[in-house]
Order: structure tokens, then sequence, then C-alpha cells
């Protein structure tokens, strides 16, 4: 029943309650056998990025369920309604072959954002490019015929779901795109520190003692000034920008306070800096950027937030390593360290 599963179902998923009926229901016939079956394996329940193992993972379990249906395309299988015609056929062989059990196999995760990773990863209309000055006037147009329904939008535009959704709340705002006025570089701060004492009231700053209250706040603040921050909210106080230019200039903010306004990465400080990047991430031997621990690499550069070292990582590798898009995390690290380490040093 519905009390027993949400009780079962909040071992593995803290925020379960907070889900609706409906949903419920679905995760547990499709999640709480796997769940249980990762725990005896000493495995955890897992939320946020995707792993590159995970990726590879679902394209296996993708291209063997296309084997054993026949079904000759991942798009078909997971875009069913894109081809009315084999509707039918598809979901039946879809059913008889279980198709939610095959397509999680492996992946501790619940099967619904399994399945939305795996929509995004074959979708042939999710890299599509810039939106054009007429693309975006369409998508106004539809969605007033249409509303909310990113979903018969994105088929009339031939773009995915999430691609016009995140592009109709970026172009229904009235944000400025040029340089950040004082007023509004005021009014996101104010919008920052607002979320955050928010979040500290709300995780139970005030019950602390005084002496146990001030280091909670010291520890809460260093972490929240940039991490998991609600930028949808503090875009819609700003007002007049849009959420992305808000995180972006955020970060700017801060690394201007935290470096006392000296730039970590310019001059010789700059090439110091990518030296002791590359060294780090290479002494770490992760295989995928989601193992990362950000922060400890952003302390071995410089009193920075961890968003600027993660963009200036992002810029190293476009700019040093040929075809990244094709390599490995753990192939791209070896190359910065075989081939642009000695380079920097000897400038340096």
């Amino acid at each position: 029943d519905l009390d027993t599963a949400k009780q079962e179902l909040e071992e593995f998923i803290p925020h379960v309650r907070n889900i609706s009926d409906s949903s419920i229901r679905k995760m547990a016939g499709r999640d709480l056998a796997r769940f249980k079956q990762f725990k005896k394996q000493g495995i955890a329940v897992k939320f946020g990025r995707f792993s590159q193992k995970e990726n590879n993972q679902i394209r296996k379990n993708i291209e063997e369920f296309l084997l054993i249906t026949g079904i000759d395309s991942a798009e078909k299988l997971l875009f069913t309604s894109r081809y009315p015609e084999d509707k039918e056929t598809i979901n039946r062989l879809k059913a008889d072959h279980l198709f939610c059990e095959k397509l999680s196999e492996g992946i501790p995760r619940p099967w619904r954002l399994i399945y939305y990773r795996a929509r995004k990863m074959f979708d042939s209309h999710n890299y599509k490019g810039r939106y054009s000055t007429e693309e975006k006037e369409i998508l106004k147009k539809y969605h007033a015929l249409h509303g909310n329904n990113w979903k018969k939008i994105s088929e009339l535009m031939s773009r995915s779901n999430l691609s016009v959704a995140m592009k109709y709340s970026e172009i229904k705002s009235a944000a400025n795109y040029g340089p950040w006025s004082k007023e509004e570089t005021q009014k996101l701060m104010r919008a920052v520190e607002e979320v955050i004492k928010k979040r500290i009231e709300k995780e139970g700053g005030n019950s602390l003692s005084s002496s146990d209250k001030s280091h909670r706040e010291i520890l809460i603040d260093r972490e929240a000034l940039y991490q998991k921050l609600p930028w949808t909210e503090i875009g819609d106080k700003v007002g007049t920008r849009y959420w992305r230019q808000c995180k972006q200039k955020w970060t700017t903010v801060l690394t201007n306070k935290m470096t006392k306004g000296q730039q970590p990465y310019r001059g010789t400080k700059g090439l110091q800096a990518k030296i002791n990047l590359i060294k780090r991430l290479h002494e770490m031997k992760v295989e995928d950027d989601n193992e990362v621990d950000w922060e400890e690499v952003s302390s071995a550069v410089g009193d920075v937030p961890r968003a600027y070292v993660q963009a200036k990582f992002y810029k190293l590798k476009v700019s040093c390593v040929p075809s990244w898009q094709k390599k490995t995390f753990s192939e791209i690290i070896d190359y910065l360290f075989e081939e642009k380490l000695p380079e920097l040093e000897e400038n340096l």
C-alpha cells in the first residue's frame, strides 16, 4: 500500500514524501526491488550528474534491448510517439521484454532519471545549435497556442523538450545582455544573501548555542556561497537578468572578493595555477569528472570558488586537447599532464 511504499522508499530517497502519490506507486514497482538489491551489494542510490560509466551502461542497455526486440533505432524506442505507424508494435515489444527493468540494469538511480537521461542522450533534436531570431519568434507563437506543453512544442520545432522549455524561460524575461550596472550587482548580492539566510534558518541555525552557531554559520557560508543556490529564484529577484547570467556574475563577484580583486589566472600566477590544477587532477586518478572533489582542487589553485576552477579547466581542455569531445576524462587529464604540463613549466 502507499504508506508502506513511502516508508520503504524513504530509506533510499529521503525527500520521497514530497513526491506525488502516482510517482511513488511507479517507483514502488520500478525501483524498490532494485534499490534493495543494490543495498545488499553495498551500493548507495545516486542522484546528480551521470558519470561516464553510467552513460556507457545506458548505451549498453539500449543496444541490448534493440537486439532482443528488433526495434531498429534508439529514437524509435525512446520517442515512440514520433512514429505513429509503429507505435502499437513498439509498445507491445517494450511491455513483453520488460523495457523498464532492462533500461535501468546496473544503474543505482531512480528509473525515471535514467529514462530522462537516455532520452537526452539519444534525442536527434537535442544538439541543433543556437536559435535563430525567426525560431525564437516561432517559439513565442507556439507557446501562446499550446502553453507549457513542451512535448507538443518540441515536436513542432524539432527540438528537445528541455531545449524549448529552457529557451522560452530565457526569452520571455526582459533580460539585459550588456555590462552589469552597479544597481543590478547590488540586487544580485542582496538576492543571494536572502536565499542563504533563509536556508540557514530552515536548517535550524537559530536553535544552536551562540558558540556553535557562530562556527556553524562560518561553515555554511563557505559552502552555501556558491553551491546549489536556487538560481531561478535569484534571477526573479534581480528582475533584469536571466538566471544563468546571475550565476556567472555571482562567480565573478565571489572570486573578486575571495582573491581581494587579484586574478589568479593572470601572468606568472596564471601559469603556476594551471600547473597546480593539472598536477592535482592527475594525482587524483579519477575516471570521471563527477568523481572530482572540486573543492579540494580549488584550494590547490588558490582561494577561489569551485565553479571558477571548473570553468578554467573547461577552457584549458578546449584550447589544449585535440578532439577532447571524443576523449574520456582520464584521457584528457593524461594528455594535459604529458603534453601540456612540460610546456607550461618551461614557460614559467
